[in-house]
């Protein structure tokens, strides 16, 4: 896969970054490879820039499981476990029918972010938000986290600083299987660079990225 590349590793998670832009020619629409949910949701989307992407995202996610499997991208299943908070269908995506590594998928704008862990994990990659949208983010976020944001003046050093916080709070969040259904001022992941907090049980790590984005995996418990 020639627009996937590992990333140098730390710790028990392996991740690699994916550019779903994937130029001439396109991935197509996944037909034979992707399965009827991850079909519908592409075929949903209203421009084609956003298919593609997701189409590319999924069958890197797809092939990476593989190669780990021995199996044929197409022949990865996909379930979902649980919620932790309501007990609904919509928890982590999982193996279906294949004992293997955790695994998690975030993509945003031309980049994908997979992880892979022997535990519990979740990975969150984010355009930086404009100077709106950080705003609205900063409203919430944990007290501790805004208490934080308060001491930081200049504007652009405070936008990274949100993203920052905010990747790592999607990371857990999705590690977690809650998603945003949990409130995002329920728990401190901080928003100083090389000092994330962690929920009990929990690490968190910054990834770095190309210009323009942010990233970050949270690692559960069971290492």
């Amino acid at each position: 896969m020639d627009n996937v590349r590992e990333l140098p590793a730390s710790g028990p998670v392996r991740l690699w970054l994916v550019t779903t832009d994937p130029g001439s020619p396109p991935p197509g629409d996944g037909a034979g490879v992707l399965d009827a949910e991850e079909s519908r949701r592409a075929a949903a989307f209203h421009f084609d820039r956003h298919r593609v992407r997701y189409v590319a995202a999924h069958l890197a996610l797809r092939g990476i499981l593989g190669e780990r499997l021995g199996r044929a991208p197409g022949d990865v299943r996909f379930t979902r476990l649980p919620c932790p908070g309501c007990g609904g269908p919509h928890g982590r995506p999982a193996l279906a029918d294949a004992p293997g590594p955790h695994f998690s998928l975030s993509h945003s704008g031309d980049l994908a972010l997979v992880a892979l862990a022997p535990a519990p994990v979740g990975a969150d990659v984010e355009e930086l938000p404009s100077a709106k949208v950080t705003e609205e983010l900063i409203a919430v976020l944990h007290p501790r986290e805004r208490a934080e944001l308060a001491a930081i003046e200049e504007a652009e050093e405070r936008r990274l600083a949100v993203a920052r916080a905010w990747v790592r709070k999607e990371a857990y969040l999705k590690g977690l299987g809650t998603g945003l259904s949990r409130g995002t001022d329920r728990d401190y992941v901080g928003v100083r660079a090389a000092s994330p907090g962690a929920p009990d049980g929990w690490s968190l790590r910054d990834v770095p990225m190309p210009g323009g984005y942010t990233a970050a995996v949270a690692l559960g418990p069971g290492t």
